[in-house]
């Protein structure tokens, strides 16, 4: 059974799931992904100081997909914000708004929320990041119609994952320059 380590930014949790030689599933809710690039580096470090091979690396997201970028943000921010607002209330975070919500839904946001082609843009600008082998996309947070969900489950895999996974093959396969 593949057993994983969930981490969301500590570095010891990082350097634990390295030592062991087990794949991480690095958790980004919020702020820029990019300054999570660093523990991704550290997992690959302590993966290779303690003489395993490489491990796979997954981004663990929320998102959301639909027909175009203002519908999905639309259908998924009131349910995004009343359960973020509820997390945040517990553990001393200040409310989140629709400002703060859209920010996160741009290409260096942390919200894979988006038309499929935006999805697409933004898992690959990630990848560019993280080079990581995997994303995780946690949808139904809150409360977001079901015939919603289901919809944004058929566009992650019927148009999302193929041009993500079509575009990553073509990465790999390109010649490294000199």
């Amino acid at each position: 059974m593949p057993v994983w380590v969930a981490v969301g930014g500590n570095p010891h949790s990082v350097v634990r799931a390295g030592t062991l030689g087990l794949p991480m599933a690095l958790a980004i809710i919020g702020g820029l992904p990019e300054r999570f690039a660093g523990l991704a580096q550290l997992h690959r470090e302590a993966l290779r100081r303690s003489g395993h091979g490489p491990a796979p690396l997954s981004l663990n997201l929320h998102g959301f997909v639909a027909g175009t970028s203002q519908a999905a943000a639309d259908l998924y921010y009131p349910a995004h914000s009343a359960v973020m607002n509820r997390i945040g209330a517990e553990r001393g975070w200040g409310p989140t708004d629709r400002a703060a919500f859209d920010a996160q839904v741009e290409l260096r946001g942390a919200y894979v929320v988006g038309s499929p082609q935006q999805v697409v843009e933004k898992i690959l600008f990630q990848h560019e990041v993280f080079g990581h082998q995997r994303t995780l996309v946690q949808l139904a947070i809150g409360d977001v119609a079901h015939r919603d969900v289901l919809r944004a489950i058929e566009l992650l895999g019927t148009e999302v994952a193929p041009a993500v996974r079509a575009a990553v093959a073509t990465r790999s396969s390109a010649p490294t320059p000199a």
